[in-house]
């Protein structure tokens, strides 16, 4: 199978909504989350073809989303290049646009223009984290549902396996090139432990020093019309404050 790449380098934008302020971060992260008995049933979506892996993401997240509350909500990759033509340009008649795309302007643009199904419109509300604060990525992980993040792969990853910075080949991040994820279990916190990553429609394991030495952004998203009321989901305060900043970032910024 052909794997395509199509994240671009992570961007910060002013006044782009965060999830530092919110009570629930303050908590401490499960130690361990194993979730083998759930599905999260991702697809490829036209990721072997194209580079939409920022849209692929999030057609994933809402399934990941829907399995945990046991049931699914079908995407096609109708739906996946759809999204990717909104958020990032591209045409399918001109595969020069062919470019990816960077991950907090496609959030951004979910949440004007919605990700549009057959059936319904699915809106967002997304907060960025640090990418060195495992503990909030965990907590994105165990109270979200899944975690957005954009990596950068080294030609080393391109073996098959688990994915780690002790396996042989060039280790350098972002030889290969960017690429978005969602992290969606993990067996413990310690550097060798592994980590589940959605991603080419399949679940890939990783160590979490790989995924430290990769990472470059992290991003918590949540689908109000998908709730998963539970102790690690925001609630409340920390949910205004969410929809708040959404309702600023995207009131000033210009995308879709």
């Amino acid at each position: 199978m052909q794997r395509k790449l199509g994240c671009r380098p992570a961007e910060r934008r002013a006044g782009q909504p965060r999830l530092s302020g919110l009570r629930m971060m303050a908590r401490k992260a499960p130690a361990r989350l194993v979730r083998d008995h759930i599905d999260p049933a991702p697809l490829l979506l036209g990721n072997d073809r194209v580079g939409d892996c920022t849209s692929v993401g999030l057609g994933n997240h809402i399934r990941a989303t829907a399995a945990l509350a046991g049931f699914q909500v079908a995407v096609t990759e109708q739906d996946a290049l759809h999204f990717y033509s909104l958020s990032t340009g591209y045409d399918p008649v001109r595969p020069v646009t062919d470019q990816g795309g960077v991950e907090v302007d496609v959030l951004a643009c979910a949440g004007r223009a919605g990700y549009a199904l057959t059936t319904q419109t699915f809106y967002p509300l997304w907060g960025t984290a640090e990418e060195g604060d495992f503990n909030t990525l965990r907590l994105i992980v165990a109270g979200l549902g899944a975690a957005y993040v954009g990596v950068q792969l080294a030609l080393a990853d391109q073996a098959p396996g688990v994915w780690d910075t002790l396996s042989p080949g060039d280790q350098r991040p972002g030889s290969w090139g960017g690429h978005c994820v969602l992290v969606w279990d993990y067996a413990g916190t310690a550097d060798d432990d592994l980590v589940t990553l959605l991603t080419w429609g399949t679940r890939q394991k990783c160590t979490w020093r790989w995924l430290r030495s990769r990472l470059m952004e992290v991003h918590g998203v949540l689908w109000p019309q998908l709730m998963l009321p539970g102790g690690l989901y925001p609630t409340g305060d920390d949910l205004e404050k969410l929809r708040a900043e959404n309702a600023a970032f995207l009131g000033a910024a210009l995308v879709c």
